[in-house]
């Protein structure tokens, strides 16, 4: 445990699965205080006992939905009541459903700009005034936010939306030492991965040799991502080793994204 962390609480949103759930679990094992933020209380309350056997410091679960700006800003109260002002904020929570130009719905458009480019923007606007001056921010957006994807058009729009906005709302915050940076994962072993995947091993096959029909070259790499791969650069971006990183949208993908 590092002792000196102790005192820099993080929220984490999307934490009870995913990408989130490892972040969590990476800053537990640094001794990091949590708050965990997330609808689904089951797995909420899971991650948060793994955190606390994995050396978390406190661990205060919130069951929150990132949609509903009144309890989000109702979470980020009790978060601070119980380890003090914060000094990050994760953002990881998100939807995919799949679906191009002809078959994609205004109600599932609506629902990926509202979970994963609006929560964010809520997140944001909720978490600054509550994060201290010097803090940091990760956003975990999608390596798809730049690359074209086939069958995930509102996907890959909400989340080009949101790297942008991370970038934007980085660039005032500067003026408070808070760095804000975004993620962009490719394939990741995920639940929400696994579900584009009704045949899994078409699918990693897919994913690591790509797919010409589908304009996707592999991953050079030769592997899929695990959420702790992500995870480690979100902690690193946490840290004080990042000090002069901000602004930034980082690929974690292998290099999918060539």
């Amino acid at each position: 445990m590092n002792e000196l962390l102790l005192g820099q609480p993080v929220l984490v949103t999307g934490a009870a699965s995913g990408i989130g759930r490892a972040v969590a679990l990476r800053l537990a094992a640094d001794g990091r205080s949590l708050a965990l933020l997330d609808r689904d209380t089951d797995n909420l309350a899971v991650a948060a006992k793994e955190a606390e056997a994995g050396g978390a410091g406190e661990v205060v679960p919130l069951a929150a939905d990132v949609t509903h700006a009144a309890g989000v800003a109702a979470a980020l109260d009790r978060a601070v009541d119980a380890l003090g002002p914060l000094a990050g904020l994760v953002s990881a929570a998100g939807i995919l459903e799949p679906g191009g130009l002809a078959d994609v719905t205004p109600e599932s458009w609506q629902r990926h700009l509202d979970v994963n480019t609006t929560g964010v923007l809520t997140l944001l606007q909720q978490g600054a005034p509550r994060l201290r001056d010097g803090g940091a921010i990760v956003v975990i957006s999608s390596n798809a936010a730049r690359v074209p994807r086939t069958g995930m058009l509102a996907y890959a729009a909400s989340k080009a939306a949101t790297s942008a906005l991370a970038r934007c709302a980085g660039l005032e915050l500067a003026a408070r030492g808070i760095r804000c940076n975004v993620l962009e994962p490719g394939s990741t072993d995920t639940p929400m991965q696994r579900d584009l995947w009704p045949d899994p091993e078409a699918g990693r096959r897919a994913a690591l040799e790509g797919d010409p029909g589908a304009f996707r070259v592999g991953i050079p790499l030769g592997r899929i991502a695990r959420p702790e791969d992500v995870a480690e650069v979100a902690a690193f971006l946490l840290s004080d080793a990042a000090r002069h990183v901000t602004l930034q949208q980082l690929f974690v993908d292998g290099g999918a994204s060539l």
